[in-house]
């Protein structure tokens, strides 16, 4: 299984948009620059996010977000919800496919169980999570330079 390009970036920009919540916000530019995701790209995600209500603009600024309520009210699941509609490690457990061997496949519900604790991990990290721990890399890696 592997998630999309969109979905990680979308992660990381939640996770750059977060680390400046306190400080009222940043700007589109910075996060394209700090992340590495094309401009192009991250002005669609941050569409789908702010259909979320998951960001906002900030007062007065273009091209500047901010969170829209605390971090540690945002989890993964939801910032993934708001690029890609489901979590589904395989497409028979997908509700768009209809599969013939649905009623004596066992298999099925190895991949249901999977899928639920994938889902269930979304849900217990959540954005302030990555905050803490994007904070701890960047002084411990502040310390390995000097």
């Amino acid at each position: 299984m592997k998630f999309s390009t969109r979905t990680r970036y979308g992660i990381r920009t939640m996770l750059e948009i977060g680390l400046h919540h306190e400080s009222g916000g940043i700007l589109l530019k910075d996060i394209s620059v700090n992340q590495d995701i094309p401009f192009r790209t991250l002005d669609h995600l941050i569409q789908g996010l702010k259909t979320a209500d998951l960001i906002t603009n900030c007062t007065g600024k273009n091209l500047c977000y901010t969170l829209t309520r605390p971090p540690s009210q945002i989890s993964m699941l939801d910032i993934q919800k708001s690029i890609e509609p489901i979590i589904c490690v395989v497409d028979c457990i997908s509700p768009h496919f209809t599969c013939n061997r649905n009623e004596f496949c066992s298999a099925k519900d190895f991949w249901c169980g999977l899928n639920e604790q994938i889902i269930s991990y979304f849900k217990s990290v959540t954005l302030q999570d990555m905050i803490v721990n994007q904070r701890k890399r960047l002084r411990k890696t502040k310390n390995i330079l000097l």
